[in-house]
Order: C-alpha cells, then sequence, then structure tokens
C-alpha cells in the first residue's frame, strides 16, 4: 500500500513533537483517520464525544505544556463544532492547529452535502488559514501553520478536501516543483527572550522611581516569572494584583499580593487602584478598564510581548516590548530600592481583614451547603501540586477566593472568551498530559451538562480526573447579573425534575457521588479523589448565595435592591442567606 497525503501530514506533526490529536471521526477526514492509524505508534488519536471538547482539550493542552494543541473534525458541521473552543485559544494567545476536512475538490462550489467553505468559517479565528488543494503542498504548509501558531501565538487552521487527503503522496499534478522539506527534530520552535531597548528601560526606570505610590498588575504572560515579581514589589514598595488568568503567577499567601481585580476580585485590590499614582502592568491585557485607574489618573509602564497590545486598556507612558522575565531582569538594577516600606504594610493589613472575612464564609455548619465551603474544601483537600480548572460563573468567583495557588499548584479557565464548559475536556487533555498529577474539574451544573458526555471519555482513557460539579439548579452567574441590572431574575432557574449526574458517573464506569449535606461533604471529596479512575462528585449548593462584588458600588447596591422591589422571585431567601453571611463575617472579628 503506497503513502497518501494525509499519511505525510500526520507524520510531519510527529515530526513536530506532536504527540496527541484530540477529534471526532467523520466522512469528511476518513483518509485523515487513516493516516493517523498509519502513525498509531508516533501519535495517539484521543476520541472524543464533540469537537467543541476536542478543540477545548487543544487548547488546555497549549496552555498546560507550551507545546501545540492539535484538534481533528470532519467537514460542515464539524468544523463549525471547533469554533468555539478555537476562539478560546484565539483571545487567550495559545498556540493550536485545527485540521478540518473538505468536500472533493471536483465539487466544491456546488451546494453539495455539508459543503461550509471552513477556511471562510475560521478567517477570523485564525493566524493562519489555508485550504491544501495540491499533495506537494504537504508538508510545508503544516511547517509554516506550526511556526505560524507559535510565532504568533495563535490558531492555524488547516482544511484538506477527501481527494486530496487520499492522494499519492508528493503527487504533483501541476509543473511547479514543492519546496524541499528538510527533517525536522523537536522541539523546533524556541521563543526568543526579547527585551526591551535600553532607552526605553531608562525612561521606565525614571518614571518608576518618582513614583510615590506604585501598584503592580500581573497577568498570565508573568508566569515563571514570580520571582522577579516580587523582587520588584519589595524595591518599590509596591503590593501586587493578579489578574484570574495570572492567579498562579504568585502564592497567594505571597506577602506582595492583595490578590484578584475585578467583580471577582478583593476589596484591597480595588481601593489599591484608587490610591495608586503609577502602575506597572506585567503580561497582562486585562479587558475590564472599569476596575482599572481612571486614565489620565496614573502613569503607566506596561510589559508587553506583543506591541499591538500596549496601550490597548490604558494609556501608557512608557510601553516595554519584551517578555516579563528578560524584561524585570534589565529592569530592576535601574530601580532605587525604597527604604520606607509604607504601602505594602498598609495593604499586607488589609489582606489579612478580607481573608479572615472570606474565612467566615467557608462555614461547614451552613445547610444548604455555602459554595465558598465547598471551594475551599477542594482547595484543603487537593495536593499542593494539583492542577485546577475552573468554568465560567459564580465557580469562578469562588474559584479566584478560595483556591489558594501554592507549591506547584497550577489553574486554568477559559479567560477571555469567559466561554461556558472547558472545565471537564482541560481537564481530561492535562491529565492526558501529565498522567501523574492530580487534576480536578469545578463546573457549574449548567457547564457541566454542556458536555458532561466527555466524563465518559475520561473512563474510556482511564484516566484519573477528579469533577467537582457546584449544582446550585441556575446559570447563577446571570441570575445575580440580572439583578445588578435592577432587574428581577428570569429564565436562569433549572427547575422540575434534577438529572442524576453522579449515575451517569457511574453509568460511564467511574465514581458517582450525591451530597446535598455539609456534614457528608469532606467524607465524600476524600473518597473522590482517592479512587483510582474518573470520579465525580455532584454537590448541591446555596442557590441564593450571591457573588459579591470584593467593593460594592452604589450604584450596584442601588439596582439590587431596585430587583427586590420590582418583584425578585427568591427575595426572602436571598436576604436570609446574605444575613447569614454578615453574620458568621462578625462572628469572626
Amino acid at each position: 500500500m503506497g503513502a497518501i497525503a494525509a499519511e505525510v501530514l500526520v507524520s510531519r506533526l510527529a515530526d513536530w513533537g506532536v504527540r496527541t490529536v484530540f477529534g471526532l471521526p467523520g466522512d469528511g477526514i476518513n483518509g485523515i483517520m487513516e493516516g493517523l492509524r498509519r502513525n498509531a505508534d508516533r501519535i495517539r488519536f484521543v476520541l472524543v464525544h464533540h469537537e467543541e471538547a476536542a478543540a477545548f482539550m487543544a487548547t488546555a493542552h497549549a496552555k498546560a505544556t507550551g507545546e501545540i494543541g492539535v484538534c481533528l473534525a470532519t467537514s460542515g458541521p464539524g468544523g463549525i463544532h471547533l469554533a468555539n473552543g478555537l476562539y478560546d485559544a484565539k483571545m487567550d494567545h495559545q498556540p493550536v492547529l485545527a485540521i478540518t476536512g473538505m468536500q472533493e475538490t471536483s465539487v466544491l462550489g456546488t451546494g453539495y452535502q455539508q459543503e461550509v467553505q471552513l477556511d471562510r468559517f475560521f478567517a477570523d479565528v485564525a493566524v493562519y488559514n489555508e485550504m491544501i488543494v495540491n499533495p506537494a503542498q504537504l508538508p510545508s504548509l503544516v511547517d509554516i501553520a506550526i511556526r505560524t501558531a507559535y510565532g504568533r501565538r495563535g490558531v492555524a487552521h488547516l482544511t484538506v478536501p477527501n481527494d486530496i487527503q487520499v492522494a499519492e503522496a508528493g503527487q504533483q499534478p501541476y509543473e511547479l516543483v514543492a519546496p524541499a522539506n528538510p527533517p525536522v527534530t523537536a522541539p523546533i520552535y524556541l521563543a526568543p527572550a526579547v527585551r526591551p531597548r535600553e532607552a526605553e528601560l531608562r525612561a521606565a526606570a525614571r518614571l518608576l522611581n518618582e513614583g510615590q505610590k506604585v501598584g503592580i498588575l500581573v497577568g498570565i504572560g508573568a508566569r515563571g516569572a514570580g520571582r522577579l515579581v516580587e523582587q520588584l514589589a519589595d524595591t518599590l514598595d509596591a503590593p501586587v494584583i493578579k489578574t484570574l488568568s495570572g492567579k498562579m503567577v504568585l502564592a497567594d499567601d505571597s506577602p506582595y499580593t492583595t490578590g484578584g481585580i475585578g467583580l471577582l476580585g478583593t476589596k484591597p485590590s480595588e481601593e489599591l487602584i484608587e490610591e495608586i499614582d503609577t502602575l506597572v502592568m506585567l503580561g497582562t491585557n486585562f479587558p475590564y478598564t472599569k476596575h482599572l485607574p481612571t486614565p489620565g489618573k496614573v502613569k503607566t509602564v506596561q510589559v508587553e510581548i506583543e506591541p499591538t497590545r500596549a496601550g490597548v486598556r490604558m494609556p501608557t507612558d512608557v510601553p516595554l516590548i519584551g517578555d516579563v522575565a528578560a524584561t524585570l531582569e534589565a529592569l530592576l538594577p535601574m530601580l532605587r530600592r525604597r527604604p520606607e516600606r509604607r504601602l505594602l504594610p498598609s495593604y499586607q493589613a488589609k489582606m489579612a481583614g478580607w481573608r479572615t472575612n472570606m474565612a467566615a464564609l467557608e462555614s461547614a455548619d451552613r445547610d444548604p451547603i455555602a459554595p465558598q465551603y465547598l471551594a475551599a474544601l477542594i482547595d484543603d483537600l487537593a495536593t499542593d501540586d494539583a492542577v485546577l480548572t475552573c468554568d465560567s460563573g459564580t465557580v469562578a468567583t469562588w474559584a479566584a477566593r478560595h483556591w489558594t495557588i501554592r507549591g506547584d499548584r497550577e489553574f486554568y479557565l477559559s479567560g477571555n472568551l469567559a466561554t461556558m464548559a472547558p472545565a471537564l475536556p482541560y481537564a481530561i487533555a492535562i491529565q492526558h498530559a501529565y498522567p501523574d498529577r492530580q487534576v480536578i474539574a469545578y463546573p457549574g451544573d449548567g457547564a457541566f451538562a454542556m458536555l458532561m458526555a466527555e466524563f465518559h471519555t475520561a473512563c474510556r482513557y482511564r484516566l484519573p480526573i477528579k469533577v467537582v460539579i457546584n449544582n446550585n439548579s441556575s446559570l447563577g452567574q446571570i441570575l445575580w447579573e440580572q439583578m445588578v441590572l435592577g432587574y428581577p431574575e428570569y429564565g436562569v432557574r433549572f427547575e422540575g425534575s434534577k438529572p442524576d449526574y453522579a449515575g451517569w458517573a457511574r453509568g460511564c464506569g467511574g465514581f458517582g457521588a450525591y451530597v446535598d449535606r455539609p456534614g457528608n461533604l469532606r467524607g465524600t471529596l476524600r473518597e473522590a479523589l482517592a479512587y483510582d479512575g474518573p470520579a465525580l462528585v455532584d454537590v448541591v449548593v446555596d442557590a441564593n448565595e450571591p457573588p459579591m462584588p470584593g467593593k460594592i458600588k452604589y450604584e450596584q447596591a442601588k439596582h439590587f435592591a431596585e430587583a427586590f422591589l420590582r418583584g425578585q422571585p427568591h427575595r426572602a431567601s436571598i436576604a436570609t442567606t446574605l444575613f447569614k453571611d454578615k453574620i458568621q463575617q462578625l462572628r469572626e472579628r
């Protein structure tokens, strides 16, 4: 049997060090599936239940390993299903390659069954986007796609018509000669350590040395530079705020950090933003500008690897184009250490108070179960090198405030896209990449239901992920957002019959447990974490626990009250929960 073009495509992926492809077969990629079969000793195909999950898995693989993630989908609807996960990769700047099928070249343009021009469909999401129309284009276009995905930190897409997939490898139906393709030895792509120019470094140093009250905002772009960030904070007497995506840049018990920012952040962080006269932004493109200083109020230095993102969120006095670690190594010797300790001690005291308030909400005595207690138990029982994933929604608030980064812990979620449903596929992909680490997914019930079939994927591959569902039988974040707008909630609670998620887990061949009493929770979580295989715990939590902002503003409180007056249907239960929260915080003082 002669080599086919799809075999060359897959072999070239393996040359680049790709070891896993996440996907779902279809008649539009049968040739590529044959290429994978012939290279099964070099690349493992992970069969999923939904293409969206495959794209999330490829994104999670890139986030957790730094290597390109690869997903595969058939033509038409299969490729369309990839879009949400690929936008997650795009907006969080992760290198991902999507490979899709396409109808035979002879019928393109005729309105053939499932004919969707996926190269056009992916025009917005992809930094590199091509259709293979000649077998001789392989493997050159694979090389270019992967280099572009790495170099531009984004999504590359190749779509391959059916007839091209199964054509003879290297077939050249045209007169042009294909370029030479030398062997590739992985790893082939090494990101350069980019350092700003000397003049810009000195300008930044002057500005920072003149600042009286300096604050630091770090994002995921500062990952791996935590020690240098703490040196900067110590030199400038500058507290460090962390974006949610950047939560693992510094340990949460670091004396330099005030925790998160924004609606999911802390009160000390909000107060710091209001007090500072100088801001240092390190590896972040934090989008919620209303939580940043008022433009013109502060001087700003921004360290950003991508020049087009510098100054997008804040007027930037000195943009430093470079990666965070190389930039700080060059900048720190130019800064004067402040002998007086004023801002840091002040915010260390504020953070101590904030942590006391958060701990008060983690009560084991509350019934229904307080979601803060559930999050705190996960934090307490997880290993110090656990990989934690969570979904968008109220779970992100509880994770932000009640999970602590310590040791070698890592934390992943959909950052800028903030889509529902990635927690479970993220966990599967990360467990696949790191089989010896504890991986815990923390979805809400709404998000879990979207891609719950993928728990079966974990069971089929015996991936020992642990899934803890924060089940409030509602789309909790939307519920509170409606109220903050001043409207009573509408269409956000799943009333009536309740899905048996624990039964589903057992039916898949994993561990499944249901908990609706706080006294049973710790023991059940321990049992699930100790289980030698995939495990799921469905935890019923208080649906009326609001994810309150760190610092409540007048307009928020006003609109919240208006929702009550306009007929909020669960106002009595919500008021009772808020009263209990306040009583517990007062008890801790």
